[in-house]
């Protein structure tokens, strides 16, 4: 018999309702994928690498060029410097810069703080290292840290607390003030910070976005973890970075080199190559996704759900308890799936102890145009 290490793990929700709107032929706006392409340039250069022989393995620690890249991108987006040799590594994908950042410093034993409604890759990552998550409710409806709970939380086993921002699935920001709250509440305690920043460049209405990388305090002891899929509209590529420290990116390195050794070579040319033809790109991203999040909004105003519009990443929540205030939000979904042809994903799935009475759904928009009108149509009508 086969004594299972995540006894309580299965398929994911996002695999589920995924494949739900392929059996049903509903709208996909569940699971967090463009429906459009990334930039031209970019698919472009990927060809011309192959074609030139960038195939064979490229560095552990990535590609130079394209650390130099992100360290450059680092520069200017958030003034500070970090050494691409030493502090930056590109990863297969954001979740396993997070399994190897976690990997890297918790043992058996230790705990890590995780605010839900959380990401659902944290709590497997910890639980195979041997740690034991803490799970520390969010406000139910502005979705901010709550400090008194916290600083309950914290314990003498505290190795690591885990943030979000923008927060998926709410679209919350941190502000600096409350990343100097962190630092204060931690200052002379051994922990680390996990900093899960994939969606940085999506933050809207004049908002910036406070980086750990540009808090002097809180790097000195975090892992800050980015996604080129999610910057540059091709999440099927799965490469991501990580930025530490040169002594937590050493630790890092060490696991990284034994989970997947590298990142895949061609496609790290390509985004080296757009990266410094293209530093607009990323600059041109917060009106971009933000006006399909006031077209998405606008259209619903029509509908019976209940939403503000977010602050940040590219999934807008709504309240359905205007409509079928008697299902719960996995019920929901599928209804909604099957019923009316729109897919979307039940925010209980992102809490330990989900809220009872809450009733909302995650929706998509990085869509194109015609899919947002349509999935609005549908949803208006109900």
């Amino acid at each position: 018999m086969i004594s299972s290490k995540l006894p309580n793990v299965g398929t994911t929700i996002f695999t589920t309702m995924s494949q739900l709107a392929v059996q049903t032929g509903a709208l996909n706006l569940s699971q967090g994928f463009p429906d459009f392409n990334g930039p031209q340039a970019l698919l472009d250069a990927v060809g011309r690498h192959i074609s030139a022989g960038h195939n064979q393995y490229s560095p552990m620690t990535g590609l130079p060029a394209l650390r130099q890249q992100v360290a450059a991108k680092v520069a200017r987006q958030y003034g500070v410097t970090v050494d691409a040799d030493h502090e930056v590594t590109i990863t297969p994908g954001a979740t396993a810069a997070i399994f190897c950042a976690i990997h890297a410093v918790i043992r058996p034993g230790d705990e890590v703080i995780v605010f839900d409604p959380c990401y659902d890759s944290y709590e497997p990552a910890v639980e195979l290292a041997g740690g034991r998550c803490v799970h520390v409710q969010l406000g139910a409806d502005s979705f901010a840290i709550d400090w008194q709970k916290l600083s309950d939380a914290l314990s003498p086993r505290t190795r690591m607390i885990v943030i979000n921002s923008p927060h998926n699935p709410s679209g919350a920001l941190i502000t600096r003030a409350e990343l100097d709250q962190l630092a204060a509440l931690i200052a002379d305690r051994d922990i680390y910070v996990l900093s899960d920043e994939v969606y940085e460049h999506l933050v809207y209405d004049g908002a910036r976005h406070a980086s750990v990388l540009a808090h002097e305090a809180l790097y000195a002891r975090a892992f800050v973890v980015s996604s080129f899929g999610k910057t540059y509209h091709v999440t099927g590529w799965k490469t991501g970075y990580v930025i530490a420290p040169p002594a937590l990116s050493a630790e890092l390195r060490k696991v990284h080199q034994y989970v997947n050794f590298c990142g895949v070579t061609p496609l790290q040319w390509a985004l080296a190559d757009f990266m410094a033809e293209h530093p607009e790109h990323v600059e041109e991203l917060p009106a971009f996704y933000q006006a399909k999040r006031d077209l998405f909004c606008g259209l619903l105003q029509g509908s019976r759900f209940q939403f503000k519009p977010v602050a940040g990443t590219y999934f807008q929540l709504v309240d359905y308890s205007a409509i079928r205030p008697d299902l719960d939000d996995v019920q929901m979904s599928v209804w909604l799936t099957r019923e009316h042809g729109v897919a979307t994903i039940p925010v209980s799935v992102f809490y330990q102890q989900p809220i009872p009475e809450q009733r909302l759904v995650r929706l998509c928009f990085a869509k194109r145009e015609e899919t947002l009108r349509q999935a609005a149509e549908k949803l208006c009508a109900i």
